[in-house]
């Protein structure tokens, strides 16, 4: 098992149990808010410990100060973004994006209700770096209960399903020139989680059948800075080596 593996499965279940789906919508939001925020800390450790020394969010005091997630400016506004690495010389220089869908809707009793929300919400977090920072590796992580791999029925598909189709088109974004609203590199995560245990799936976008690992993941973005960022680093193995 990866690192990243063993940090994410701790911070999975020390957010404790999923409330149920008919639970009141502040503690589904408290449970939401809680999922992603230890995920961040997870990945910007994983980052740290690959040569990105300053990735946050971390710990209080880890960093010197406050690691809390960064306000970023960007083209169109602030804006917040659950991990950052950034330096002085080059502003924000990798981005990741975490949203999630944890609850079925009652009435429909499937995972979709909020899908073109958070899609929109993530597109215009895309647009608003990218105007500012265009050299920016922006990675998406789109979180979703394991349910909504199998919510589907005889007249529409499954909401994992759904959201492959409906995310493929923002996610490649090879050149600095290309479009601001897309995304790097965009991945979903199918998660199983409580107090007790902790497992998931990852895939990346437009790809439903390859499952992936974390490891993969991390090694993929950590490359992608390389590659914008020749002059100042290299891609060694999964790390990032300076090279100044």
């Amino acid at each position: 098992m990866a690192r990243i593996d063993d940090l994410l499965r701790a911070a999975l279940i020390e957010a404790g149990d999923k409330p149920a789906d008919t639970a009141k919508s502040d503690e589904k939001k408290a449970y939401s808010e809680k999922i992603s925020a230890n995920i961040a800390l997870a990945v910007a450790d994983e980052l740290r410990e690959r040569g990105m020394k300053k990735a946050r969010p971390a710990p209080p005091g880890e960093l010197g100060g406050s690691g809390a997630e960064r306000r970023m400016s960007g083209g169109i506004g602030a804006k917040k973004v659950d991990v950052t690495w950034s330096t002085e010389e080059s502003g924000l220089i990798l981005g990741i994006s975490i949203k999630s869908i944890n609850f079925k809707d009652n009435r429909t009793q499937n995972f979709q209700k909020n899908l073109t929300n958070r899609r929109g919400d993530m597109l215009i977090e895309a647009v608003t770096l990218h105007r500012r920072f265009p050299y920016a590796v922006l990675g998406g992580l789109f979180i979703f209960d394991s349910g909504a791999a199998t919510d589907d029925t005889a007249k529409r598909r499954s909401t994992l399903e759904n959201a492959h189709t409906r995310f493929r088109l923002f996610t490649g974004r090879d050149d600095p020139a290309g479009r601001d609203e897309q995304y790097e590199a965009f991945y979903f995560m199918l998660l199983d989680a409580s107090s007790q245990h902790a497992s998931y799936k990852l895939y990346r976008v437009g790809q439903p059948r390859a499952e992936i690992e974390f490891h993969d993941l991390i090694c993929e973005l950590v490359e992608r800075v390389a590659v914008r960022n020749p002059d100042f680093y290299e891609y060694d193995n999964g790390e990032l080596r300076s090279l100044t």
